[in-house]
């Protein structure tokens, strides 16, 4: 009696799981495959360093990286930031971070957002008229105001008086002078300041500038050759600038957080708070695609 319970113990024993099976997991056991998580640790101890070392090195807070390192993604902040971790901290530790991305967009069932370009539109709308002043009409206003006073003073005053003055009255060089008045002692109003040059930009080349302003957004810049110049994020106050003799691609993944000057030109905020845009400029007057 003692043996049949034995032996039934054993048999439950060889039928369990494989260890590392995770509890409903289906097909054959994965212990082959580390998980994501296990991958940067694993490259991040070979490479010999800490959490706070990546940390300071990405930007990638601690809590985040050690959730990361667990296979805890919902720290991120949601995909599209949980991709954008996992390529700073691949890069950091010397690992495959597309591979990576891969992986984490098959086993979530997610794919990167593709989003329409939205720049072109906000950036027009910010332009202003830059023409002067319509000196036509000011000349003609006040020609119109010295005939008028001339009128005035020949309904009003004596007519003798007046008609003998007529010839020797400074009225009508007043009136010869006055059209001319404004074009040499006033001055054009400055240009504003949306599209005020910032500074003397290369005709042949794209130039563009990020400022980081009221917040934090992660960033991705790529030049016409499609080498990457930036990937990471653009905190408050800090600022990137990109240049290259074709075009700059940008993925932007918080607009209101990132400030643009492309080619000389303040063209504002690259969009509005939590929109992901994607933006390509070329030489020349900035029209974004």
């Amino acid at each position: 009696m003692t043996i049949g319970k034995s032996s039934h113990r054993d048999n439950r024993r060889s039928s369990a799981a494989p260890s590392g099976t995770e509890p409903g997991a289906a097909g054959p056991p994965q212990d082959d495959v580390p998980s994501i998580g296990r991958v940067l640790a694993d490259a991040r101890l070979t490479a010999g360093l800490t959490v706070d070392e990546v940390s300071a090195g990405t930007r990638v807070r601690v809590p985040i990286v050690h959730a990361i390192e667990e296979d805890d993604f919902s720290r991120c902040g949601g995909d599209f930031y949980a991709r954008g971790h996992l390529r700073s901290l691949a890069k950091a530790v010397g690992a495959d971070g597309e591979a990576l991305v891969a992986r984490y967009d098959a086993i979530h069932g997610t794919a990167p957002v593709v989003l329409a370009p939205v720049a072109t539109l906000d950036a027009r709308r910010i332009r202003v008229d830059r023409r002067g002043p319509n000196w036509t009409a000011a000349m003609l206003v006040a020609i119109v105001a010295v005939v008028l006073l001339i009128g005035f003073n020949l309904v009003s005053g004596k007519p003798g008086k007046v008609s003998a003055g007529a010839a020797s009255s400074p009225l009508p060089s007043v009136a010869a002078s006055q059209p001319a008045s404004p074009s040499t002692t006033a001055q054009p109003p400055a240009p504003a300041p949306s599209v005020a040059p910032i500074a003397a930009a290369p005709a042949d080349k794209v130039t563009v500038k990020l400022v980081g302003e009221g917040g934090s957004s992660w960033v991705s810049a790529v030049d016409g050759g499609g080498k990457s110049l930036f990937q990471n994020n653009l905190d408050d106050g800090k600022d990137q600038t990109f240049t290259d003799t074709k075009q700059i691609k940008l993925v932007i993944g918080n607009a209101a957080a990132v400030h643009l000057y492309v080619n000389g030109k303040d063209l504002g905020p690259a969009g509005k708070d939590g929109q992901v845009v994607h933006l390509t400029y070329t030489p020349g007057d900035p029209q974004a695609g």
